[in-house]
């Protein structure tokens, strides 16, 4: 399908894209033919990014008109999806299959290729970034060609291919590492105060196999710890990996209480639309999500930026924001806390090193949110923080890319398979030239 001049939004609403042509092609053919002639294309996901990271002025693509792709190799554990799938379509196929990823990001309605080339996560001391889980990338690389780069077959250029921030190429399919699919119990403790997460912070991040801390950072404002254990006793690849035991924390467990209900980290949206509390195992795909597909997830009106630090460098940066709390507060929605282990992706956020997350779902007023995103940056960057790549950042191009060691590499590789910059919009061509 092609519509000359037709605007799109992202999801919040605070990005129009305004390219000459957006299509949505319904065979590889189509798509191939598009790339052939365009001078500039980009290529927009679900649209759960808040920066113009997708922005082009030529041509602007959609991959989920293509035929899907569901193809299980139980042999070598893993499955190749169509790159427009959502997490929410991938796992419930998975999970009919008796099979599951290891790790999921707080909202399944996010397209698996945007996810990954962007650097999205779930939470998790032993699980890596979703990107870690790609064991192959499909695109369509300059001229229409098809190109396919594999952690196998190409192992000194494949940690470039997948976080790559859309600039080699229109990816179509990518294959992901499963496992035998498993059930989580997920619980909710309120009421904690942020000096002692700081003070415990191995023993309440380890405390699951995923594990989130949410908090709105005025002065004196507790954390509110979400757990999510699995249970059983296969171990997968991750174990268990947390120290609760089968019936949840202790109701005084680090001072807090269980949550008296279901709880929505939102202030004023309704708990509905989360997945299941209170300790009651479901399967891994409707608990380690946050949000269920089926409603708005988070707020939607709403902006997001995220910084990931060092672990080693959580207690001072708690202890910074916890400072900032009078300016943080009125103009942020919530902020949440989490781990990711290390991992191999040049352009990963947690490249090379276990990292703690720190989230800001903030009010859609950018005036009001920018200076103060400003503050939080002065007082996070000098701990070694990485903004994410989708998501609002006050800090100029040079000083994000260098952030990343290996983003000479990438610079590299992206010329390589994209000598003219087709698939460069400015905000890629700021990082890359």
């Amino acid at each position: 399908m092609l519509t000359a001049g037709a605007p799109a939004q992202n999801w919040a609403g605070n990005v129009t894209f305004d390219a000459a042509r957006l299509h949505r092609p319904a065979t590889r053919e189509a798509l191939r033919r598009i790339v052939s002639v365009a001078r500039k294309v980009r290529v927009l996901g679900s649209g759960h990014s808040f920066n113009l990271i997708a922005a082009t002025d030529g041509d602007l693509v959609r991959v989920d008109g293509l035929p899907p792709v569901f193809e299980l190799d139980r042999e070598r554990s893993s499955v190749t999806v169509s790159a427009g799938m959502r997490y929410a379509e991938v796992a419930a196929a998975l999970h009919a299959e008796g099979l599951a990823l290891a790790n999921m990001a707080s909202l399944p309605h996010i397209s698996v290729a945007g996810s990954v080339a962007t650097g999205t996560h779930g939470s998790g001391d032993r699980r890596p970034g979703l990107a870690a889980a790609v064991s192959s990338v499909r695109l369509i690389a300059p001229g229409g060609e098809e190109l396919t780069l594999s952690r196998a077959a190409d192992p000194e250029r494949f940690p470039g291919a997948v976080v790559n921030l859309g600039a080699l190429g229109v990816v179509t399919e990518l294959t992901l590492d499963v496992e035998p699919a498993f059930e989580v119990a997920q619980w909710v403790h309120r009421d904690v105060a942020l000096p002692v997460v700081a003070e415990r912070f191995d023993e309440v991040f380890g405390a699951a196999y995923s594990v989130s801390v949410f908090t709105g950072w005025a002065p004196g404002t507790p954390g509110t710890v979400v757990l999510k254990q699995r249970t059983g006793t296969e171990n997968g690849t991750g174990g268990t990996g947390g120290t609760i035991g089968a019936g949840g924390p202790e109701p005084d467990w680090l001072g807090g209480r269980p949550a008296d209900g279901p709880w929505h980290p939102v202030p004023g949206m309704p708990a509905e639309y989360c997945t299941v509390q209170g300790g009651v195992p479901g399967p891994w795909h409707e608990r380690l999500p946050h949000f269920r597909p089926g409603f708005t997830p988070s707020r939607g009106e709403e902006l997001q930026s995220e910084l990931f630090l060092p672990r080693a460098a959580a207690p001072r940066a708690i202890a910074a924001l916890a400072g900032l709390g009078e300016r943080v507060a009125p103009v942020l929605l919530v902020s949440e806390i989490r781990t990711i282990a290390a991992d191999a992706q040049w352009l990963s956020p947690c490249h090379g090193r276990d990292s703690v997350a720190f989230h800001f779902t903030w009010r859609k007023d950018p005036e009001a949110v920018l200076p103060v995103l400003a503050e939080v940056e002065d007082a996070l960057m000098p701990l070694g923080a990485r903004p994410h790549w989708g998501k609002i950042t006050t800090r100029v191009p040079a000083t994000v890319a260098a952030c990343y060691q290996r983003m000479p590499d990438f610079r590299r590789l992206a010329a390589e398979i994209d000598p003219y910059g087709i698939f460069r919009n400015e905000f890629v061509s700021a990082l890359l030239e």
